[in-house]
């Protein structure tokens, strides 16, 4: 959108993870505000109309009528952790939330470049957004407990840590799949 650009690619004005999205890793999306290539955005519209505010959050008017069903469906990335994040965010500062995206991009990148079989890459994207960093570093940590893990094939090691993924996920009742508009 023409004019609307912003410093932080990682995480959205709407509260999406975008440095954890399988189209800002492709290269397919430039990222909230990353460009020319973006989309017409009613929420990016929104901030320039006040005064180009750089999260939702920091609007005297948040939440207001457009985050009524914004965590209802997905996108190429999960939106179910959108209001909690921009919570987050908002509780403990840009900087410190960042951080933890950071560390959760590094330890995504992990899992993409030694245990993706090519067809798992929305499954991690899924699973960083929505596992806390403790719960990633107990699965890194059991990846690296099992002695033969460097014997396996691609393909096993990646039915491991998917399992992995699905057991801490579980334990938490949460559901490492897109939901798809009704």
């Amino acid at each position: 959108m023409k004019g609307f650009n912003r410093s932080n690619q990682l995480f959205s004005l709407c509260g999406l993870n975008c440095g954890l999205c399988p189209m800002f890793l492709n290269k397919n999306c430039p990222g909230c505000g990353g460009g020319e290539g973006n989309q017409s955005c009613k929420i990016a519209r929104c901030s320039l109309e006040h005064n180009g505010v750089e999260y939702c959050f920091q609007c005297s008017e948040y939440p207001c009528e457009k985050y009524e069903h914004i965590d209802d469906f997905d996108l190429f990335i999960t939106s179910r952790s959108r209001k909690a994040d921009l919570e987050k965010a908002r509780c403990f500062g840009i900087e410190a939330y960042s951080v933890e995206q950071m560390e959760k991009a590094k330890i995504l990148d992990l899992l993409l470049s030694n245990y993706n079989d090519g067809r798992k890459k929305t499954l991690f994207c899924v699973a960083v957004n929505l596992l806390n960093l403790q719960d990633l570093q107990t699965v890194l940590r059991e990846i690296e407990r099992k002695p033969d893990v460097k014997t396996l094939t691609l393909k096993e090691k990646s039915a491991f840590v998917e399992g992995l993924l699905q057991t801490a996920a579980s334990k938490k009742n949460i559901a490492l799949k897109l939901r798809k508009k009704k």
